[in-house]
């Protein structure tokens, strides 16, 4: 039996892990250093090259603004060159941080490309991680590590074509409604057991089947690369195969 200290000290942890939950599920949400995926990586290398070269650029503008204000006034002094430094410091540590990679809304990731919705769900998913159980986390991972190759399939297809709109369905919004449903669940309820399985033992079932769905959808559309592949081979070794072959030393 717990003591009453004790449920209030799992009641306070429920309430802030809820709290981190709805704070993450709101348009503040911005990107997290650790990515489960390529293609989030570049995403988040791309806004970081943005933000250094707004750094640059405001740190010479700070020092060409000097010089000019040196020129006008027949020079700025000890002091103003402190200023200067000064200002181009702070400036440059506040470009550095600012602006944050915002990640897009639940509800925005099933919009726009097939490739830009890969990337954003896996944006989306690592905001979420800290949230999961244990073997959750791993099949997120795993699943991040799924996208980028669904995502080389995908460049090969047409946003018109069949396939499209089932992906679009299944990464950019069955997969995030799936998580989504489980962070709504209070902390403290998600290892109590409902219908035989606890909330936790549900999603990591549910991310499980979503991981060999997108594995399967891969292979599909791989499938025509992998025939051709085949194809050339078979005509190469046709074409090719008996001069190689009476090439050889000793042939």
């Amino acid at each position: 039996m717990t003591s009453p200290a004790h449920e209030s000290e799992q009641t306070l942890a429920a309430a802030r892990t809820s709290l981190s939950v709805q704070r993450a599920g709101g348009r503040r949400l911005v990107a997290e250093r650790r990515s489960i995926g390529q293609t989030s990586r570049k995403l988040k290398n791309r806004h970081l090259r943005g933000r250094i070269w707004r750094m640059l650029l405001g740190v010479i503008g700070v020092i060409v603004a000097a010089m000019i204000a040196g020129i006008m006034i027949g020079g700025i002094g000890l002091a103003g060159l402190f200023f200067t430094a000064l200002g181009a410091i702070v400036l440059a540590a506040l470009l550095l941080r600012y602006p944050m990679q915002k990640v897009p809304d639940r509800q925005q990731l099933a919009q726009g490309s097939l490739k830009s919705i890969v990337g954003n769900t896996e944006l989306w998913l690592e905001t979420q991680r800290r949230a999961l159980p244990a073997p959750a986390v791993r099949l997120v991972d795993q699943i991040g590590v799924q996208l980028d190759a669904l995502g080389l399939q995908l460049a090969q297809i047409g946003e018109d074509q069949p396939a499209a709109g089932e992906i679009r369905k299944l990464v950019g919004e069955h997969l995030p409604e799936l998580v989504a449903s489980y962070t709504a669940i209070p902390a403290h309820l998600r290892k109590e057991p409902r219908g035989g399985r606890t909330p936790d033992e549900q999603l990591a079932d549910s991310l499980g089947k979503i991981s060999s769905e997108i594995d399967s959808v891969t292979r599909q559309l791989a499938s025509g690369s992998i025939d051709d592949l085949a194809i050339k081979s078979r005509y190469l070794d046709y074409k090719y195969g008996g001069a190689l072959t009476e090439s050889e030393p000793g042939g």
